[in-house]
């Protein structure tokens, strides 16, 4: 399966659909099946202690996993996430930007399972650990 959206696309589609967020990330690298995206940490994302915190993390995930789906499958907005298992593992450095590793695990026609790795600039182990499965509205004739 190739893809069906491209990086560009990708972008206008989370700015048309999503604006009130899609400022935050950026897509670094897009390939079948794969997806690398940052979040550019703003106050707004920091937690008291100044590390990134754990909703803002969940919004990486969730986001790289979907423009990685829409990606494989084409525009679609209705797409869902079902189920989230996050493990959070260890401290983001302060204020520095994420960088999510995702991959989609499985895509079926109803189900996409993904898997998401969350870097923190300055740190070399991953910060986070997520498992996402999304649902994809059937096929509109």
């Amino acid at each position: 399966m190739s893809l069906k959206m491209t990086r560009a696309a990708l972008e206008d589609f989370l700015a048309a659909e999503f604006p009130q967020v899609a400022g935050d990330f950026e897509i670094e690298e897009l390939g079948e099946n794969r997806i690398r995206v940052r979040l550019a940490t703003a106050d707004r994302h920091l937690r008291p202690g100044g590390t990134v915190s754990g909703p803002s993390m969940f919004a990486l995930a969730d986001v790289s996993v979907y423009l990685a789906i829409l990606a494989m499958i084409g525009p679609e907005a209705l797409a869902v996430t079902t189920n989230c298992s996050i493990d959070f593992m260890r401290k983001p450095a302060a204020g520095a930007d994420l960088i999510a590793e995702c991959r989609i695990l499985k895509l079926g026609r109803v189900l996409a399972v993904g898997e998401v790795l969350i870097f923190s600039l300055g740190v070399d182990a991953p910060v986070a650990r997520a498992s996402l499965t999304y649902s994809i509205p059937p096929a509109r004739e």
